[in-house]
């Protein structure tokens, strides 16, 4: 499943943007936005936004769904109704919202039956401009984000990261707050 979610509601969020989100020297909250794109394996959806210039943070969890909090193995088990999903923090200025999609759209293949979420307007039309470049029907389904965003388990985020044992303990990363709120964890797990 692939999903794109639109700007979050932040009563539906455990990772939202506030005045106690680190921001790189103190960046005014007006350019940060947030953005969940939902999909596939979320170490890879994760892997891939961490490099992008402008993502300042990334988290992986999990959106939709019927359970509050719901487990990897729950999930992964169907029986939630949730999909794995990485929520991004980027600086408005240096990447728009458009070239986000763009590089989801880049990164997955839209033709198999998955699901979307977007900003609407935007959404459809970054759909059928690839519809048109791919000259196929995508059958990607672009829907209202109403349901929460689950923080995963530590030991899922920056996945390809931890993998690197000493260079986390370098960094001090220890704890799913750590990962998560570390600039320089997005980018190294990219």
């Amino acid at each position: 499943m692939y999903t794109s979610l639109p700007q979050i509601n932040p009563k539906y969020s455990e990772f939202p943007i506030s005045e106690n989100t680190s921001r790189p020297n103190n960046m005014p909250m007006e350019f940060l936005s947030e953005v969940v794109f939902a999909g596939g394996i979320f170490w890879n959806l994760e892997a891939v936004f961490g490099r992008v210039d402008g993502v300042l943070k990334t988290a992986t969890g999990y959106y939709g769904g019927t359970v509050e909090k719901p487990t990897y193995r729950e999930v992964c088990e169907g029986t939630t109704g949730h999909t794995e999903a990485v929520k991004d923090i980027y600086d408005n200025r240096k990447i728009s919202y458009k070239s986000l999609l763009d590089s989801f759209w880049d990164f997955h293949d839209p033709t198999n039956k998955n699901y979307l979420e977007e900003e609407r307007k935007q959404a459809q039309e970054s759909k059928i401009r690839r519809q048109m470049k791919l000259n196929k029907k995508i059958v990607t389904k672009i829907i209202a984000f109403d349901t929460g965003f689950y923080m995963a388990e530590n030991h899922h985020q920056k996945y390809y990261l931890q993998k690197q044992y000493r260079l986390c303990e370098s960094l001090s990363l220890r704890n799913t707050e750590q990962f998560v709120e570390s600039n320089i964890a997005s980018k190294l797990n990219g």
